[in-house]
């Protein structure tokens, strides 16, 4: 996650901070839950290349809060600028520029960790020019660099490390791991009504099954169990297919969906509907591999909705646009 300092990737950050809290005095070492009041700062992951010659740049973001979601649209507030080196490295710099701001980032924002959220492709003669992600939260301008410096290379196995895929395994068969397969059913454009339920049904698969579905030695049966202190810098989640919606663009205090989806976002919390909270339980994917649910909105809007299909260690997306229409009298 390149934010702050240069060059320094997400796990090494997380290293040195618990360096530093190890070697701190006792009474340095209280932290927080925050809530609601923090920022969201925007992350560049890595990048890796492409059989045409291009290069796949991947970004995320890590919201600071365990509540508080942010609906930031694209504009001067949430945008993308293609720089020189460093040529961005001053955040009163104001960079907004319409014709490049919009290479499909989130609009919505939610809490905590959200890894190598989406990729953007650059052309194989992008050199040394940075591709910047600013955001602005809570009064504070925050900034992603996105570069092709060597040490930012990324596979597989690294996205599947940093995102604590199967259980934080190290497998070097992760180095080809296939992403699983999304089919979303009918139109990728839809329009309907405010209050209007809209039927959803995706297919996914994992073409490998590669990491194979396991628990991790059951259910836990004692509080000792359940509240095991972490033994794990990054968050872990289980193997296993499994799908989700979310909301990518819009708000989504105005979307609901049914069921529940499982959340995308790393909470870490106990049974907290994560990939990431202990238990760490995967569901068994539905018949036929065909997960079916209704979304209804409760405004009207422009809104995107993400597909999203993890094997428990890399994953695949595709975004559905709905154009919801007011009520007519």
């Amino acid at each position: 996650m390149r934010t702050g300092p240069r060059g320094l990737r997400p796990a090494l950050l997380a290293g040195l901070c618990l360096a530093l809290t190890v070697a701190a005095p006792i009474e340095g070492q209280t932290r927080f839950m925050n809530l609601s009041g923090q920022t969201v700062t925007p992350a560049y992951e890595g990048w890796w290349p492409n059989d045409n010659g291009t290069y796949s740049l991947f970004y995320g973001y890590m919201n600071s809060n365990w509540e508080e979601e942010f609906v930031i649209p694209v504009g001067p507030n949430n945008y993308f600028a293609f720089t020189s080196p460093r040529g961005l490295d001053d955040t009163s710099l104001d960079a907004f520029d319409r014709s490049t701001a919009d290479q499909g980032q989130p609009t919505h924002f939610y809490p905590r960790r959200n890894p190598f959220l989406f990729t953007i492709e650059v052309p194989g003669d992008f050199g040394e020019q940075e591709l910047v992600w600013t955001l602005k939260t809570k009064g504070q301008t925050i900034r992603a660099y996105g570069t092709l410096a060597p040490d930012y290379r990324i596979d597989p196995q690294v996205i599947s490390t940093e995102v604590g895929g199967d259980y934080g395994s190290l497998n070097d068969a992760l180095r080809t791991n296939i992403p699983p397969v999304i089919e979303i059913e009918g139109s990728m454009h839809r329009t309907v009504r405010v209050g209007e339920p809209l039927r959803l049904v995706v297919h996914a698969e994992d073409p490998d099954n590669l990491p194979r579905r396991r628990e991790r030695g059951g259910m836990p049966t004692t509080l000792e169990q359940l509240y095991n202190p972490p033994s794990s810098i990054v968050a872990i989640s289980g193997p296993g297919l499994r799908f989700s919606w979310s909301v990518y663009r819009g708000d989504a205090e105005e979307v609901t969906f049914d069921p529940v989806q499982m959340k995308t976002w790393t909470d870490t919390r106990v049974y907290a509907n994560s990939a990431w909270s202990p238990p760490w339980f995967i569901p068994e994917p539905p018949p036929n591999n065909r997960w079916i649910s209704e979304v209804t909105f409760d405004e009207p809007g422009e809104y995107t909705l993400r597909a999203v299909a993890s094997d428990g260690s890399i994953f695949t997306y595709e975004n559905l646009v709905v154009t919801v229409t007011p009520l007519v009298n």
